[in-house]
């Protein structure tokens, strides 16, 4: 069955393909389809190329947990806290510290 969905993403790549949100949209589509290799190498490309794009980081170490890489997990949702605190971005750093707190084993309830 072929993906509707994947070919359009991969025609707006074809015209535009210096566009992060196609990117994202792509890895995210691949990642949906579990197909991790190429969700990684969406997701990796745009954090090379477009490193201000903070909801990349969220979901690249969402995906490294995934994969069982909790280090590189833990080191992603860092990079990217940085990245969203220097844009002014409180949103995205407050779900990325989450995210990484929960990750580092830092979460925890008052009684």
């Amino acid at each position: 069955m072929q993906n509707t969905r994947l070919n359009k993403l991969l025609t707006f790549l074809a015209a535009s393909p210096d566009d992060p949100f196609i990117l994202y949209a792509l890895a995210t589509e691949y990642n949906s389809l579990n197909d991790t290799d190429e969700a990684f190498r969406y997701y990796l490309k745009l954090v090379a190329e477009h490193p201000d794009y903070v909801g990349t980081y969220y979901h690249l170490a969402k995906l490294y947990l995934k994969d069982g890489q909790m280090e590189r997990a833990i080191e992603i949702y860092q990079t990217g806290m940085q990245r969203a605190r220097a844009k002014g971005d409180g949103h995205a750093f407050s779900e990325l510290q989450r995210a990484y707190n929960a990750a580092a084993g830092l979460d925890y309830e008052d009684d």
